[in-house]
């Protein structure tokens, strides 16, 4: 179904919206991006359904965090996600199952619809966003990115291969640190609604900055590119 806004002043910006009903999995601190992909493994009786239906289907469904975790059975949500196609699929013994998705285009919420299933569906706009391959980041925004990538993980006491860290592009590597960054639920949803990837970078420096300052205990916070 495709649904158009009133025709706007010449010369405004015109938003053609594409409405589609989507499967939806709330799931808090699980973010996807364009482009990215997101192994997720599925042991929920109703989320093994969402799967079955959905492989049935046209194997997608709106990845989508809760807004607040005080109903666990039906929290309201944010009004912002990511369409994940299941590219990748592994159904264990039991009936759960190991699935990757891969993100398509992010979406807006529109309005949860009635349905007869275990878990929850909603019509959503897909075309809420412009989510077409990003310019680069500008040299200085990307080192900045991954030097607080690697002080962040040293405050961690991780053990990363920042080799490979370095050979990835610019829109992976700050997508990749957004998804497996400890932030909390309200800091992942402010990078997934980043219209810009140099709006993203720069936020994920700054969150960067105050997560390893908790965790070391209050060191100063350098300025973040404007």
């Amino acid at each position: 179904m495709v649904g158009r806004s009133a025709p706007a002043a010449f010369g405004a910006p015109f938003h053609v919206s594409r409405i589609v009903t989507l499967p939806i999995f709330p799931l808090a601190g699980a973010i996807l991006f364009p482009r990215s992909q997101l192994p997720l493994h599925i042991f929920e009786a109703r989320y093994r359904e969402m799967v079955r239906d959905a492989i049935d289907g046209p194997a997608r469904i709106g990845m989508i965090q809760p807004s607040r975790l005080d109903d666990e059975d039906r929290p309201p949500l944010y009004k912002v996600g990511c369409v994940g196609d299941i590219v990748g699929i592994e159904e264990l013994d039991d009936g759960r199952f190991n699935i990757v998705l891969h993100g398509a285009n992010r979406f807006r919420l529109i309005e949860e619809v009635a349905f007869e299933g275990a878990y929850r569906c909603a019509n959503v706009d897909i075309e809420a966003f412009d989510d077409s391959e990003p310019p680069a980041l500008a040299l200085v925004e990307r080192a900045e990115v991954e030097r607080e990538a690697r002080r962040l993980g040293d405050a961690l006491g991780l053990a990363v291969d920042w080799e490979a860290v370095a050979r990835l592009d610019d829109e992976m590597l700050v997508n990749a640190i957004a998804q497996v960054a400890p932030f909390d639920i309200g800091a992942k949803q402010a990078l997934i609604e980043q219209i810009t990837l140099t709006g993203r970078a720069d936020l994920l420096v700054q969150l960067m900055q105050f997560h390893r300052a908790a965790v070391t205990g209050g060191i100063e916070i350098e300025p973040t590119i404007q």
